[in-house]
């Protein structure tokens, strides 16, 4: 088990696949703010006058909706199982990601939300949003799924390239459709200043969430997969300015805790694929022996808690347009010499953080990742080496004994190529 040094009294021992551990002192905290989107500090941030700004896909800048006024809000739907109102609407055959969202916002989850940015990139997500937006016909009446007067829902175009074109196009979607439209509607400051201002917040979120996950580069990890997919996602889900104490205080924290004698795991991963926003997923794979030590995946920290760079003279907004676009891993992007880019980068992953394979997960029916979960499946074998075990799996774990058995025996298949290779 791991020794924890200097807990606070909300800690206690709990099991981890099998591995008594003691929690970090605030993980039990976060896994309650996950529960449920409007979680305590969304309704603190909303009852001290700010915004709650939803949205869905990394190409919606959280920094742009961390201006001061508002806050962010990746959405989620946790514990939801049985979307059957949403698949009426939407049908079977789209992922069930975007249907669970649904069905929690005909469910009232997301009455809290002032506004949905929206980016048209996946088609069932973007499904889910048009939903919410009100059309203002005559011809159709409105659902008015969500029951707050200021609501709206802006879309934003996302390029399929990385050209020069594609930035001025980026930047020009994300000025006029999200700041001037959070300006026009709840007077929100988007100058300069206020972006700069929101920059640096978001860089320090960057800094403690890197900072706490580069302890899954060392030979024994001092965290495991699990609890840092928990402290990745309440930095997505909640108000950063009421985050970052927790944030800071288990960075601090971690500097002391120490790795057990006897390593409690049988190999690493990386974990790669579509949108995974659900930490049992994670807890399920480390049960079966595979510890978690990386995250390219929708929803994860690989990407999304890159620092962004404003360099001397640079508008901010054309600093940010940059960023979101070189940095983005999607599998959108379909030129051979960016898809090539991708399987560099898993690759880069694997050793970067001395894992033994690669696990890749799709939803089913996503229709980027299905792709590219196949390509990979053969590629980093063929061209890397690199063991990948793939899986094509539903929103939340309903069949989590066939996937335990899928694990485990990728588990053993990995054991058995290092006592090939003498490791």
């Amino acid at each position: 088990m791991y020794v924890r040094v200097g807990l606070g009294p909300n800690a206690e021992n709990r099991n981890f696949g099998g591995l008594s551990v003691k929690d970090l002192k605030h993980l039990i905290y976060f896994e309650n703010l996950l529960q449920e989107a409007n979680n305590e500090l969304v309704q603190k941030a909303r009852a001290d006058g700010k915004y709650a700004v939803g949205y869905t896909c990394y190409f919606m800048p959280e920094v742009l909706l961390d201006l001061p006024g508002c806050f962010s809000v990746r959405l989620r739907a946790p514990r939801c199982t049985s979307p059957d109102i949403a698949t009426y609407y939407m049908s079977a055959r789209v992922c069930h990601y975007g249907r669970s969202l649904f069905e929690r916002a005909l469910e009232g989850g997301y009455n809290f939300l002032d506004a949905q940015m929206a980016t048209e990139t996946c088609t069932v997500t973007c499904r889910f949003q048009e939903h919410l937006q009100k059309k203002n016909l005559d011809s159709v009446a409105d659902m008015d799924v969500i029951k707050n007067d200021n609501f709206f829902c802006e879309f934003i175009d996302v390029p399929f390239k990385k050209t020069e074109n594609s930035y001025l196009h980026y930047k020009e979607q994300l000025k006029y459709h999200v700041l001037d439209k959070l300006h026009e509607r709840f007077g929100i400051d988007s100058s300069d200043g206020a972006i700069m201002k929101a920059i640096e917040q978001h860089n320090e979120v960057c800094r403690l969430i890197n900072q706490i996950g580069d302890y899954r580069k060392l030979d024994k990890p001092t965290i495991t997969g699990y609890e840092f997919h928990v402290i990745q996602l309440v930095s997505l889900a909640c108000p950063k300015e009421l985050i970052l104490p927790y944030l800071r205080e288990t960075a601090e924290e971690m500097k002391t805790r120490e790795p057990d004698e006897r390593w409690p795991f049988r190999c690493k991963v990386v974990l790669a694929g579509s949108e995974n926003d659900d930490p049992e997923f994670t807890k399920l794979i480390e049960g079966c022996g595979a510890e978690v030590v990386a995250d390219r995946y929708c929803y994860g920290a690989v990407e999304s808690r890159i620092p962004i760079v404003v360099k001397e003279g640079q508008e901010p907004l054309d600093a940010i347009a940059r960023h979101y676009l070189d940095t983005s891993n999607c599998p959108r992007f379909m030129p051979q010499d960016i898809m090539r880019e991708r399987k560099q980068r898993l690759a880069d992953l694997v050793k970067e953080y001395k894992a033994d394979g690669l696990i890749v997960a799709s939803n089913k029916f996503c229709e980027y990742w299905s792709y590219e979960r196949v390509i990979n499946t053969v590629v980093m074998k063929r061209d890397f080496g690199i063991p990948v075990c793939s899986i094509e799996k539903e929103y939340i774990n309903s069949a989590s004994g066939q996937l335990r058995t899928r694990f485990q025996a990728f588990v053993e298949s990995v054991e058995i190529k290092k006592i090939q290779e003498g490791k």
